[in-house]
């Protein structure tokens, strides 16, 4: 794959429905009632549903890019920014964008939005193949340094 900066991964739109929401909660253990329970999320924490958690934006993260780079694509960093709440019922769209590329590992800016608001900023680090014969999978030690 030759990747440049300024190179546009395809969008992807998700529906995110309450089945999403709370199956990403319950297999992260995560049992804090706005992940699950309609009335406390309207109610209490003043959102219009509930919402999803940290480890499954994470994984809709991490989805998004595996499913850009195919099985060559070893994730070697992800920081991202929660800005606002991703809610049932709301269409999550990812886009990103090759931010630099340098021997071997790629940076991706990646932006999740609501209804055109951003709703979580993210940066990447991928390490892709440096050439047919190169695997990422199989680095270690100094030739693994993300």
């Amino acid at each position: 794959m030759k990747l440049s900066t300024g190179d546009t991964l395809p969008p992807l739109e998700v529906k995110i429905l309450a089945r999403h929401v709370v199956m990403g909660a319950s297999s992260s253990r995560d049992w804090q009632p706005q992940h699950h329970d309609t009335h406390w999320a309207v109610e209490r924490v003043k959102v219009k549903d509930i919402f999803l958690n940290t480890p499954n934006q994470a994984g809709w993260i991490e989805r998004y890019l595996t499913d850009w780079t195919g099985p060559s694509g070893r994730l070697a960093k992800v920081r991202f920014k929660m800005k606002k709440s991703v809610c049932a019922g709301d269409t999550l769209r990812f886009d990103g964008t090759v931010a630099g590329v340098e021997d071997g590992f790629v940076d991706v800016d990646v932006l999740l939005t609501v209804d055109g608001e951003v709703a979580t900023e993210c940066r990447a680090k991928i390490a892709v193949p440096r050439d047919t014969n190169d695997d990422p999978w199989q680095r270690t030690g100094d030739d693994w340094r993300p």
